[in-house]
């Protein structure tokens, strides 16, 4: 967001957003509203975000890795980038990354929580309306007559997924109201069909019986060519790179899928570990044309001295079953990964310049008179607050920004009590 945007932005937003961005902010919180107001210093982070959307359109893959430590802004980039990224037409997910909510080792979860998160330029609310729209105008297109749903979708996309998108752009089959009751309709439930198809393209578990019922009565041809059974982590980034290379058939520049906390990833045993780095390599380094897919993560810095310092050489031993024979020795990683990711698209946060600093607190002192609406000395108050935050070097800007607020509080309540 540049400079010349702050007035426009500050001046347009209502009195209740401006109060909740400061009290988010009080909270060490972050706010969309807030996220615009306040960033700074952001030319690099545009020109790396732009470059990293230049080979999407290209079909060549691209990663980020936002690195920095605890409290300097890695999530308020995040969020930042998911602004800019709507903005530029993207689908964007934001997940926090959790070993007990949302484990990276178990791609099937971090599918479900991706698709759950997921949102939309302009304001567009549902991927199934906007997928049914889009098949709707694409069947009337002359060229589209002989084709079949199924050619919009892509190969990599799994079966049982095909199957779903398949479904839910087409209509029940029409059983008169007297047949319904032979024994073969037993399975007819019109009014169900929809949401068994909906919660199995969130990756919700839904029985296979109920989703076969549902593909015959919505006339999937195909669905009995191959296992409705999709249960494995690499299906599941398939599944991924196949929303992504869609939603750019659908008229999307990509899927931008931030990942924060990214760290949690090496704060889980060894087994749930190298699960975790064989999946990030296939993203970070993909043997396969990925369209669309942008990934982008939130690491400390720690996170790649972990990764450094990893056993490589580290086996499990195993018995084959049979006595008399060796043990058999299987390495726990497939590759060292800290030879392999020497090479990543890093942006590193660095604390902001004494500049910025003074940028952002005048920023933050009008965005609170607008909050609050007092009228505080601009130019007496930025002077007092920059002695202040040189008197806290090495906090976390985040701890920073909760102190200035603080500081804002105060006078605003000692100007009202005068």
């Amino acid at each position: 967001m540049a400079d010349v945007d702050f007035p426009v932005l500050l001046n347009n937003a209502g009195n209740f957003e401006l109060r909740r961005v400061v009290e988010r902010l009080r909270e060490g919180l972050f706010d969309p509203l807030g996220v615009q107001l306040l960033s700074t210093g952001e030319a690099k982070l545009n020109k790396i975000f732009n470059k990293g959307a230049a080979c999407l359109s290209t079909d060549k893959p691209s990663h980020l890795c936002v690195c920095g430590a605890y409290g300097q802004g890695k999530s308020h980039s995040l969020n930042y980038i998911k602004q800019r990224a709507l903005n530029h037409n993207f689908v964007v997910s934001y997940v926090n990354l959790d070993p007990r909510q949302v484990p990276f080792h178990n791609f099937k979860d971090v599918y479900r929580a991706l698709m759950e998160a997921m949102t939309f330029p302009k304001g567009q609310q549902s991927f199934v309306n906007i997928w049914k729209d889009f098949v709707k105008k694409w069947q009337t297109r002359p060229e589209n007559s002989n084709k079949m749903i199924q050619d919009l979708i892509p190969d990599q996309i799994p079966h049982r997924f095909k199957s779903i998108l398949t479904a839910i752009a087409q209509k029940n089959l029409i059983i008169p109201a007297q047949k319904r009751k032979l024994k073969k309709h037993t399975r007819f439930k019109p009014r169900s069909f929809s949401w068994v198809l909906q919660n199995a393209l969130m990756g919700k578990d839904i029985p296979v019986f109920r989703l076969r019922a549902a593909f015959y009565y919505r006339g999937v041809s195909f669905y009995k060519e191959n296992s409705l059974v999709c249960n494995k982590h690499d299906q599941y980034l398939a599944m991924i790179y196949g929303m992504a290379e869609l939603f750019q058939k659908i008229g999307f520049n990509g899927w931008i899928v931030l990942f924060d906390e990214g760290e949690s990833i090496v704060q889980t045993r060894i087994t749930c570990r190298s699960k975790s780095y064989e999946l990030l390599d296939k993203m970070f380094c993909p043997k396969t044309k990925n369209c669309g897919f942008y990934p982008v993560f939130a690491f400390t810095n720690e996170f790649f001295t972990c990764i450094a310092d990893e056993e490589y050489d580290r086996v499990k031993i195993k018995n084959n079953g049979k006595n008399g024979t060796p043990l058999i020795k299987i390495p726990y990683f497939n590759k060292n990964y800290g030879r392999a990711w020497e090479n990543l698209n890093i942006y590193k946060l660095h604390d902001l310049s004494p500049k910025e600093w003074e940028t952002l607190i005048r920023k933050l002192i009008l965005i609170h008179a607008g909050a609050y609406q007092w009228k505080p000395p601009v130019d007496l108050m930025q002077s007092q607050m920059n002695l202040k935050l040189s008197r806290l070097s090495g906090v976390e800007a985040r701890l920073k920004l909760k102190f200035l607020v603080n500081h804002l509080d105060i006078e605003q309540q000692q100007k009202v009590n005068v």
